[in-house]
């Protein structure tokens, strides 16, 4: 009996043979769209943490169309600049670049251009930047988690050969696969090591963050900490094309500065003592509450006022804490 399970018991994980559906004339990337519903799932999350911190529901759209494409765009300009080799020299083709449905966007570019993006679009909602950057928090790795299976469908990104049960199957002809190996080896699934990292630290911090009511970065800090943590190990075990410095991948050290910035802000706002008295900076509301307001009047709850309970438990907090997030 015993043998007739472990017979039954996978001894690798198969690839997708397809990784595009052609519909007419248009080719749809599964990468692509496990992209977008990665951005989906964390905009409904984000919004509704938002929305429970006292900022007006949805607002999180008018932060998003300035964050989603430059984080787009930052992603792809970071792992273009990692990995040259790609594109630059001879026999390449440098529109290349701009192909960015064949896979090749970096998450450490998305932070970067993302945040530029959430700081404009916060400066004009009058939302607190890190307000924001811990609502998102849990949303970010959701949707690092589903956008990881793009990776799965493209066949890329995988790790060192194993030949553990869960080994991932990669077609023999696949560019990526070194020369020499036999046909028919197995490699570590990183994409699904990310997967399952990433979804175990989206419960961690929505517990984290309710337990202890983690405002002011500190969320977004441990966010950073957690997936830097997780990425220098998976990094190091992927077999892709990377530029090394120092005898490390360009995106192992991108993950120990993100650790690195994590706890730095960590460090300095512990100059916060209590809550954050507003999501809003200085009682400024965005273009969406004051529609709303318009609309509403008797209905709209001003929330970029400190409530009465967190004044009295907190006076400093009332005075000194409404400079920008």
């Amino acid at each position: 009996m015993l043998s007739l399970v472990l017979a039954s018991v996978p001894l690798s994980i198969p690839s997708p043979t397809v990784s595009y559906w052609d519909i007419g004339p248009l080719r749809i990337h599964f990468y692509a769209l496990c992209i977008i519903a990665g951005i989906i799932l964390a905009t409904i999350l984000t919004n509704h943490r938002l929305t429970k911190r006292g900022a007006e529901p949805w607002v999180v759209i008018d932060i998003a169309l300035l964050a989603v494409p430059l984080a787009i765009i930052g992603a792809r300009i970071f792992h273009v600049l990692t990995h040259p080799g790609f594109y630059f020299g001879e026999g390449k083709n440098i529109w290349a670049v701009f192909y960015i449905w064949e896979g090749g966007i970096a998450i450490f570019g998305a932070l970067l251009g993302g945040a530029v993006g959430a700081w404009l679009g916060c400066r004009w909602t009058g939302i607190r930047f890190f307000t924001f950057a811990d609502a998102l928090a849990p949303g970010l790795l959701l949707a690092q988690a589903v956008g990881r299976f793009g990776n799965w469908f493209n066949q890329e990104l995988f790790g060192w050969p194993t030949d553990l049960p869960w080994g991932l199957e990669i077609d023999s002809d696949n560019a990526a696969v070194p020369l020499g190996l036999p046909e028919g080896t197995l490699f570590h699934p990183t994409f699904l090591y990310e997967v399952l990292w990433n979804g175990l630290g989206v419960i961690f911090l929505l517990w984290i963050g309710n337990r202890l009511r983690l405002q002011w970065g500190r969320l977004f800090a441990l966010y950073l900490i957690w997936y830097g943590a997780g990425r220098i190990v998976w990094e190091s075990i992927r077999i892709d094309p990377s530029e090394i410095y120092l005898g490390l991948r360009t995106n192992v050290w991108a993950a120990i500065l993100g650790v690195l910035v994590g706890i730095a802000i960590l460090i300095v706002q512990r100059r916060h003592l209590g809550l954050e008295p507003s999501p809003y900076v200085s009682g400024r509301r965005g273009p969406r509450a004051e529609a709303l307001q318009s609309e509403n009047p008797t209905d709209f709850v001003d929330v970029s006022e400190p409530p009465a309970s967190e004044v009295k438990n907190h006076p400093a907090e009332a005075t000194s804490n409404t400079a920008a997030g």
